[in-house]
């Protein structure tokens, strides 16, 4: 007859294995100080000692090496975490393989309407993009896995804005410059809330004007094994080829239906 594992193994387990030798306790202090920048954009070394729980001199450690080794930076005793970090998001999403269970829906709405399609997720006051099907280069400047744009001036920013907690809104509208890229750029804050319950209403977004002039980008939200919005795949265009009603008619649909084909296939969720 085996014998029975004690209730409480797990836990002894875990505690026998954080006092053995094979526990790097600094690695742990390291990861907990990257935690304590969680909706905060900067830190003191006391504040994040509080939020990490840790003693002062071991968190001034921590973010000096963080600093040298290029994740995070500072200025005026107050520390941020640089983009270097997100390579540390990537490579959980390429664990993941989220480009492989994207690419293939993104190229098929990319041939299917002869546009650029790419996934986003939004990270602070911007969005990123970790997937992406290139056609025409329609922007100034050309777009990869990585890049970034401000939120308020995408429609996968506008969608991912949209679906945000109140409080989470909130700390969006605090840290965000609301910078104009163009003479019809949004950068009303009371306007934009405005336009984000249309967006949840209909369950899409669409951007005109908003990050270079003649740009009209829609976009469309992905969901993880718990329902909740994590991505958005969106297909920009360009009115000089493409009137709006085409882009509500024809690419909405498609853009509908492709992210909802990868919120099928992502067995996984996106930790934000």
């Amino acid at each position: 007859m085996p014998n029975k594992i004690p209730e409480n193994s797990n836990e002894e387990s875990k505690d026998n294995f954080e006092t053995s030798g094979d526990f790097l306790k600094t690695l742990a202090r390291g990861l907990m100080v990257i935690k304590s920048f969680q909706n905060s954009p900067s830190l003191t070394i006391s504040e994040a000692a509080v939020r990490s729980g840790l003693a002062r001199p071991v968190t001034r450690r921590v973010l000096l090496t963080l600093e040298h080794l290029g994740y995070a930076t500072s200025k005026d005793g107050r520390f941020s975490l640089t983009t270097k970090i997100l390579s540390l998001g990537y490579s959980y999403l390429s664990s993941h393989n989220i480009w492989e269970i994207a690419q293939p829906y993104l190229k098929k709405l990319s041939n299917q309407i002869d546009e650029s399609s790419s996934l986003s997720i939004l990270d602070h006051t911007d969005v990123v993009y970790v997937a992406r099907v290139s056609v025409n280069k329609i922007m100034k400047s050309s777009l990869e896995v990585g890049s970034r744009l401000p939120a308020h001036t995408t429609s996968p920013g506008r969608l991912l804005l949209a679906y945000l907690p109140e409080h989470k809104l909130d700390d969006y509208f605090e840290q965000a410059e609301l910078k104009a890229f163009t003479k019809k750029t949004n950068t009303s804050e009371a306007h934009i809330r405005e336009e984000l319950k249309i967006i949840r209403e209909n369950g899409w977004a669409l951007c005109q004007d908003q990050l270079e002039l003649g740009l009209i980008s829609v976009a469309a939200p992905v969901r993880d094994i718990r329902g909740e919005i994590v991505a958005a795949v969106n297909c920009p265009t360009h009115a000089g080829r493409v009137d709006m009603n085409k882009v509500i008619n024809e690419y909405l649909p498609l853009v509908l239906e492709t992210a909802e084909k990868i919120s099928s296939n992502i067995e996984f969720e996106i930790v934000q």
